[in-house]
């Protein structure tokens, strides 16, 4: 099994709340993560997939249909957005790095799929000492 990995960045904004709480409570836990004027990030995206090498093209997959299908499913949805209110599949959702990973995990493994390898990891830095790492369920 050999893993390639395909790297992507896009800028959002987003605001760390719980809507159930008030937003003292929401402050209290998220500090200013919780500005409800919101707050952005330039997040950078790593998507691992695994597969064999295809001894035709010795490739795993041709990484330029990967970047696209990652750039079409996610980036093109999430970069210069805001996160909580413009992106569907972020609807309902505590917008935070972790539930980014999870989110972006789930829309891109059945396309994955189809191009014949599986998606092995998604890791999304948020700040330069902050990343979250998601291999699925």
């Amino acid at each position: 099994m050999v893993f390639v990995t395909r790297r992507e960045r896009f800028s959002a904004a987003h605001r760390l709340c719980n809507e159930s709480w008030t937003d003292k409570k929401n402050e209290e836990v998220f500090d200013p993560c919780s500005n409800p004027l919101w707050h952005g990030h330039n997040y950078i995206v790593w998507i691992t997939v695994k597969g064999k090498v295809n001894p035709e093209t010795g490739y795993v997959c041709d990484l330029k249909l990967l970047g696209e299908l990652i750039r079409e499913t996610i980036i093109d949805k999430v970069d210069h957005r805001n996160l909580n209110l413009e992106v569907d599949f972020l609807e309902n959702t505590i917008v935070s790095t972790e539930n980014l990973a999870i989110k972006f995990w789930e829309e891109l493994e059945q396309r994955v799929k189809q191009l014949g390898i599986e998606l092995h990891a998604v890791k999304i830095e948020e700040t330069e000492n902050n990343y979250v790492e998601y291999f699925g369920n």
